[in-house]
């Protein structure tokens, strides 16, 4: 199992950016796929960004060219770069992790992300 935990979020200006991390701990990093989901108020849970098989990537496409997912597996770390920020970004963001096996699910607690116009 993996523990995961986000920082990073905060209160920015339209057109400004972020840089939001996920910590993970408990399990080997490599066993998982990793990815960055949001919620907004009233809204459905969605990916945000994520990681595919091969370490490919995939963006929603209300983030394309604005949101950037890398990690660094020795550090055990996700992030996730966010530029051009406007204020449909807001919402908290979770970090999630899917064993590449077991299949099962992990999430962080979230943290929130502000985008004021």
């Amino acid at each position: 199992q993996v523990q995961l935990v986000e920082s990073g979020g905060g209160l920015v200006q339209a057109g400004g950016s972020l840089r939001l991390s996920c910590a993970a701990s408990g399990s080997m990093f490599s066993f998982y796929h990793m990815g960055w989901y949001r919620q907004a108020p009233g809204k459905q849970r969605e990916l945000v960004a994520g990681f595919t098989s091969g370490d490919s990537t995939m963006y929603a496409d209300s983030v394309k060219g604005r949101f950037t997912i890398s990690r660094d597996n020795a550090k055990k770390m996700v992030y996730l770069q966010m530029n051009s920020l406007k204020p449909d970004d807001t919402a908290v963001y979770y970090c999630n992790a899917i064993h590449l096996l077991t299949r099962s699910e992990y999430w962080g607690q979230g943290t929130q992300v502000t985008v004021s116009s």
